[in-house]
């Protein structure tokens, strides 16, 4: 690796079409999905409080942010097609790059599309009660013991989205921001709606919440003996949220995929990422906030399906508080699928122009946008929502890609980890590379983000190792495939 392999402005045949609010919108609408909207029951569940609840969420924006901030000086120096791809495997290796790239396409970005897909078909029964999970076309079928496949009619109107946002993406750019630009800022109004809402009912009824702000209580103990009534229980109740939390502030690295489009990369591309991400972290705990405002807290740890805002909307609006949730998740799910499946697409593209993955992907159509790897994107999550799996002692059936997702968050952490260490390395590597951006509070944010995500790390390692060790397993999977790709790459250059 040289100073010029890093610094060099790669041409890659697309074509440079989002300024900064349309990158802006993009950080945003990856970040905002469904999740925001009931994460905060289980989370509450675990911390035992108000206090610890919006103190997780706190913490989940310094994490997000101190990220965000650290991506900022990488996304400088590398202002190409592939972002986190580009940073892993040109400060640590190849592999590590395809690694990541293999999980995201694997799992995480299409893991995460399947599931915001079926969570808007979801809230689209709400208001439609023909769309359910279990009105089906075609019953499940048994494959391979565990396994199934089925095709309810709200899987088909998630697989309908999917296919509907891939086809507006393939004709172009300009398609694909002008969605995300609208459906980005009706999901921010929402959620202003939703503060305001928590507002005007404090004013009317102010809760009780605020007066035992810290004391624990009805919570979940993270395990037999470890509570967050002591000190230890307390940390591990707070690195246990952070799956949560974490996972509703996802996406707001997508933007990094798309910088080979970004007008001014080395500019909007940092800036972009500090907006997007300090203006959604101040909206999710402002709706905490407000759900806090409006509900005992025995009501958001018990809300029905977890449902904590349909809950606080349905006390405050008792005729029309389910719709307006609905539409509100299904405008959130709708721009959130599409931001995902717009910036992923990318990161498979720049995977494809190294030889490590599917040669079809490195194509540009004719609209200048890489249209291979988004039909190859949008086929994989179609998958995942038809595949499900199967619980012989209960009989019932679950939806894959939730267990898939389940297990990557750690790896995905991990991840994260290796890209903001990237900032060390290549200071060290590269004293003398073009920084147009600098890490802001550089070492100590960078650093902080790193000794707090390897912390949350252990303890999910050490309280949940269901989930994260299966994770990894996804990861290594990939191993043997990389060095696959290389020979096949290898094998066809002249």
């Amino acid at each position: 690796m040289t100073q010029a392999s890093v610094s060099k402005d790669e041409s890659s045949g697309l074509q440079q079409s989002l300024g900064l609010f349309d990158s802006t919108m993009i950080v945003a609408g990856s970040m905002i999905g469904a999740g925001i909207f009931i994460v905060a029951g289980e989370m509450s569940r675990q911390v035992g409080s108000i206090g610890w609840l919006l103190a997780s969420w706190v913490i989940t924006g310094l994490l997000t942010i101190a990220a965000a901030l650290s991506y900022g000086e990488l996304a400088g120096m590398m202002p190409r097609a592939g972002g986190q791809y580009v940073y892993l495997r040109e400060a640590w290796s190849p592999m590590c790059g395809f690694l990541y790239g293999w999980t995201l396409f694997m799992v995480i970005q299409t893991g995460t599309v399947a599931a915001v897909g079926v969570g808007f078909a979801r809230y689209l029964g709400i208001l439609w009660p023909r769309i359910s999970e279990n009105a089906y076309i075609i019953p499940p079928i048994r494959i391979a013991g565990i396994y199934a496949v089925s095709l309810s009619t709200a899987q088909l109107v998630a697989v309908l989205i999917i296919l509907l946002l891939t086809g507006s993406n393939a004709r172009g750019i300009y398609y694909g921001k002008v969605v995300q630009n609208t459906f980005t800022s009706a999901k921010l109004f929402a959620l202003a709606a939703v503060i305001v809402a928590g507002v005007i009912g404090w004013i009317a009824a102010p809760s009780s919440n605020f007066s035992y702000l810290w004391k624990p209580q009805g919570y979940t103990p993270a395990a037999p003996g470890v509570t967050p009534d002591s000190l230890w229980g307390l940390v591990a109740a707070l690195c246990i949220t952070q799956v949560g939390s974490l996972f509703c502030a996802d996406g707001w690295n997508n933007i990094t995929f798309t910088a080979g489009e970004v007008k001014n990369p080395r500019r909007n591309v940092p800036l972009s990422l500090a907006l997007g991400t300090c203006i959604v972290i101040a909206l999710y705990v402002g709706a905490n906030w407000a759900y806090a405002a409006v509900l005992p807290l025995n009501e958001i740890q018990h809300a029905p399906s977890d449902r904590v805002a349909g809950a606080m909307l349905q006390k405050l609006l008792p005729s029309a508080g389910a719709a307006l949730l609905a539409v509100a998740i299904m405008i959130s799910a709708f721009g959130c699928t599409n931001g995902l499946l717009l910036s992923g697409a990318r990161a498979y593209f720049a995977m494809a122009r190294d030889g490590l993955f599917f040669r079809r992907a490195a194509n540009i159509n004719r609209a200048r946008v890489p249209g291979a790897a988004l039909v190859m994107q949008g086929a994989w999550a179609s998958v995942l929502v038809l595949l499900r799996t199967y619980n012989p002692s209960t009989s019932t059936f679950g939806n894959l890609y939730s267990n898939l997702l389940d297990y990557v968050v750690s790896a995905d952490l991990l991840f994260y980890i290796l890209t903001i260490a990237a900032v060390f390395r290549l200071r060290r590597l590269l004293p003398d590379a073009e920084r147009p951006c600098r890490a802001w509070g550089y070492p100590v944010v960078p650093a902080f983000y790193i000794v707090s995500a390897t912390v949350i790390l252990a303890v999910l390692f050490l309280y949940r190792p269901s989930t994260t060790i299966p994770g990894l397993v996804i990861v290594l999977i990939g191993v043997p495939l990389y060095f696959a790709f290389r020979r096949s790459a290898q094998a066809t250059t002249p």
